[in-house]
């Protein structure tokens, strides 16, 4: 598959947002427009989507927190899965954070997301022994509780 992958643009945040439903990598408490804003806010994030032709088929999100690069979303059209596009995406995003002093790339896959796993280590990625813990510092709204219900 050839796929031109470049940094996000606004014109692309409708097809990006959709792209994530598809996905299913959205949740109910977290705003995937939230997440754009902030990483097109951030001087040490960026999201590279990639497009075949017209169509945007991929992307990911990655930021470098002074210690470690993490990447999110990534994500690749279904029907355009199979094909190299995540494997090319996780490639930028390394390249991207390695060009900004990060010395290891981390990521985070869901409890039972068995088909992450296996494309992630596939990669060479390793599961490491740590639990993640978090706190919400400010609640989810109500109507994203609700949702989640």
């Amino acid at each position: 598959m050839t796929m031109h992958v470049r940094d996000f643009r606004e014109a692309d945040r409708r097809a990006l947002t959709a792209l994530w439903e598809a996905c299913g990598l959205t949740r109910p408490w977290n705003d995937p427009n939230d997440d754009i804003d902030r990483a097109v806010a951030a001087r040490e994030a960026t999201i590279l989507v990639g497009y075949c032709g017209d169509q945007l088929t991929g992307s990911v999100m990655a930021g470098h927190d002074g210690h470690r690069g993490w990447v999110y979303y990534l994500a690749v059209d279904p029907a355009h899965q199979g094909r190299g596009a995540g494997r090319e995406l996780m490639e930028e995003a390394g390249l991207w954070l390695a060009s900004r002093g990060a010395p290891k790339l981390e990521l985070m896959v869901r409890d039972g997301n068995d088909k992450a796993a296996k494309f992630y280590e596939s990669l060479g990625f390793e599961r490491q022994q740590v639990t993640v813990y978090g706190k919400w510092l400010k609640a989810p709204s109500e109507t994203s509780t609700r949702k989640a219900s």
